[in-house]
């Protein structure tokens, strides 16, 4: 049997690898997402948000707020019992939905000023001027049981 880079491919082949690539998307990210999206249908009324539409500030909380709870240890919303991650994934798909529908306010502070190079010039520094010194690092990965 010929590997997949030297198979004979027939005429769909030729066609489809140059196609978006739906097998590089992890299939249990996608799973996860549709029952925190049936959560949403169940409460909300399937599609709601493509019909009436979102505010940018309202999912850029939940995200922050589900991202910022898993960050600080808690991994799972006690009101879904799903992966705080997956709630901030499912959060942004629908706000993300949104946009490329025209269908989201843009409530968004006005533009800030460029910084974050800077900030991340300044973290290089500091990096190399303690570089010599070896501090503790109080981690879940460094926690001695």
């Amino acid at each position: 049997m010929s590997s997949p880079s030297t198979k004979l491919s027939n005429p769909k082949d030729l066609v489809g690898v140059n196609k978006v690539s739906m097998s590089v998307v992890p299939a249990g990210v996608i799973a996860e997402i549709a029952v925190a999206m049936t959560e949403g249908m169940n409460k909300y009324g399937r599609h709601n948000y493509r019909e009436v539409g979102v505010r940018a500030s309202v999912y850029y909380d939940g995200t922050m707020r589900h991202l910022m709870d898993w960050w600080e240890g808690t991994d799972i919303d006690p009101d879904s019992m799903m992966n705080h991650v997956t709630k901030a994934i499912t959060s942004l798909t629908v706000l993300r939905d949104c946009m490329m529908n025209d269908n989201w306010v843009d409530d968004r502070p006005p533009k800030s000023k460029p910084f974050l190079h800077e900030l991340n010039v300044k973290t290089a520094e500091i990096r190399i001027k303690y570089a010599h010194l070896s501090p503790k690092h109080y981690t879940e990965i460094n926690k001695v049981a």
